[in-house]
């Protein structure tokens, strides 16, 4: 490692933009969704040796099988392109892994089923993050470099009878005195100083 260059460097745009991409969507529903579709519709036509026994699931209703798997892939794939209709996506997948109980060898041998409906589940609960606002980092980054951030909005005018309100409350702050303390008024009419 040479001097030039700084032990700890900022994480490059590229790398954020997947991140980002996840936190904006129901990421781990779909995904868990997709993962519990692909047993539910291998299973019915797979087959599994055991040295020389072949194990053969395969059962009836395949066709309705392959068809929940491929329909819970599908839903997977909506809760991430689309996370808009992520409620409808979770609540179809919750029914269709139901369904596969009994069309799909108990749901994938239980272990799609499960898969499914944590993704449905996760995704008719997912909402997403408000948005961001300023932070008492990004305000204490802004007061390091030496340039306080600086308020456009200036303080609301009370009214004259708000105003005698405060001055009887308040007899030290007069017009134009600052105040070394935040004060407010609790509900039993006490006063609380944050500063």
């Amino acid at each position: 490692m040479s001097a030039e260059i700084p032990a700890s460097r900022e994480v490059p745009k590229k790398e954020n933009r997947f991140k980002v991409w996840r936190q904006t969507r129901p990421f781990w529903a779909g995904l868990f969704t997709m993962i519990g579709g692909v047993p539910i519709a291998y299973l019915p036509y797979g087959d599994m040796r055991l040295g020389n026994v072949t194990l053969a699931m395969q059962t009836t209703a395949g066709a309705g099988a392959l068809i929940i798997g491929v329909l819970l892939i599908t839903l997977g794939l909506t809760m991430w392109f689309q996370p808009i209709v992520r409620v409808f996506a979770g609540v179809a997948t919750i029914v269709l892994a139901l369904v596969s109980i009994p069309v799909s060898n108990f749901g994938g041998l239980i272990i799609g089923y499960l898969f499914a409906v944590i993704g449905g589940g996760m995704s008719a609960a997912w909402a997403p993050a408000p948005p961001v606002e300023e932070t008492d980092e990004a305000e204490a980054d802004a007061e390091h470099d030496g340039q306080p951030e600086a308020s456009d909005e200036a303080a609301p005018a009370l009214d004259p009878e708000t105003e005698a309100m405060v001055a009887a409350v308040f007899p030290e702050q007069r017009e134009g005195a600052q105040p070394l303390t935040d004060t407010t008024i609790d509900a039993k009419g006490g006063r609380n100083s944050a500063g």
